[in-house]
């Protein structure tokens, strides 16, 4: 049973092919039948309980930096993931950053400037709550804000074509390349959500008083946009899934399940590097027992 959870987990992740995908092959729902939402939410539980030991030893090391990227459609549980798979976890070591609308001073850098100031340091764990990956999503689906970027090469929308996106797409695998160079780890994972499921979770944050603050008209806008996003999503996970940067595309419509695949996938990865405690020099063990006999020694 725990073999094929561990299979369904590993088809989850996608391999460049150098075909662009369709997620109309990939479930939104969760379709494995061995698993209970009861057992996975234990088994969550049991992941995060190891996370966090994992997490200590990782931000003791200050070896490498995790940089875990979030994408998805309005109401996809982005948020929702943050706070369930990171609780317990130290948050000193923990970095959460959001990207909204760019503003004019970043508008005045390159796109990754603002990027940049947010990665996690060597110890830390990052999360991305939408990322630069908008830079070739949202702005796929409104390529006017390209425009706003005062882009040397870019005069009119006639510029902002397959050869533009290409070359963007290029910058972002460098981007994420020079970043595994020095040490950071990424994780991208797209929630898979479906438009129904959307549709149901827009109608509960209006009928419910206490989630109302999270919907916005530009929420119902966007949602008229939802084959072109879903396009723009295919194109920038086929084009930008490496074996060192790999996509995740998971199941959203079942949010238990969507938190048991992320949090059990960063959970492996971290094993994986199989990480232990730094050992002390013979100077700093020195050092410890003289600390420890004057401590002894106070009345």
């Amino acid at each position: 049973m725990k073999k094929k959870m561990n299979q369904y987990l590993s088809n989850l992740k996608i391999e460049s092919s150098g075909e662009i995908i369709s997620f109309r092959k990939y479930p939104t729902d969760y379709t494995l039948t061995t698993h209970t939402k009861e057992e996975c939410e234990d088994l969550l539980k049991e992941n995060l309980e190891n996370l966090s030991c994992l997490q200590d030893k990782f931000y003791a090391n200050k070896r490498y930096s995790l940089l875990i990227v979030l994408q998805g459609m309005d109401a996809a549980g982005k948020d929702g993931i943050i706070s369930h798979v990171m609780r317990g976890m130290n948050p000193e070591g923990i970095k959460v950053s959001g990207f909204k609308t760019p503003s004019s001073t970043e508008l005045s850098h390159d796109y990754f400037w603002r990027h940049y100031k947010e990665l996690p340091a060597r110890g830390e764990i990052g999360i991305f709550n939408r990322s630069h990956y908008e830079n070739v999503l949202i702005t796929k689906v409104h390529p006017e804000m390209i425009l706003n970027e005062n882009i040397p090469y870019v005069q009119d929308l006639g510029d902002i074509n397959d050869r533009f996106w290409k070359k963007r797409y290029r910058q972002i695998r460098k981007f994420e390349q020079n970043l595994i160079e020095n040490g950071t780890i990424i994780l991208k994972f797209y929630l898979h959500l479906s438009k129904q499921e959307q549709k149901k979770r827009f109608l509960e944050r209006i009928e419910n008083p206490d989630k109302n603050w999270k919907f916005s008209m530009a929420d119902i806008s966007e949602r008229g946009y939802w084959s072109d996003y879903q396009c723009a999503y295919e194109h920038a996970v086929s084009e930008t899934s490496t074996k060192k940067a790999p996509w995740f595309i998971i199941p959203a419509d079942n949010k238990w399940f969507a938190r048991f695949a992320v949090g059990t996938i960063i959970t492996r990865h971290i094993e994986d590097l199989k990480l232990e405690y730094p050992v002390l020099s013979k100077e700093q063990v020195t050092e410890l027992e003289q600390m420890k006999s004057y401590l002894q020694a106070e009345k």
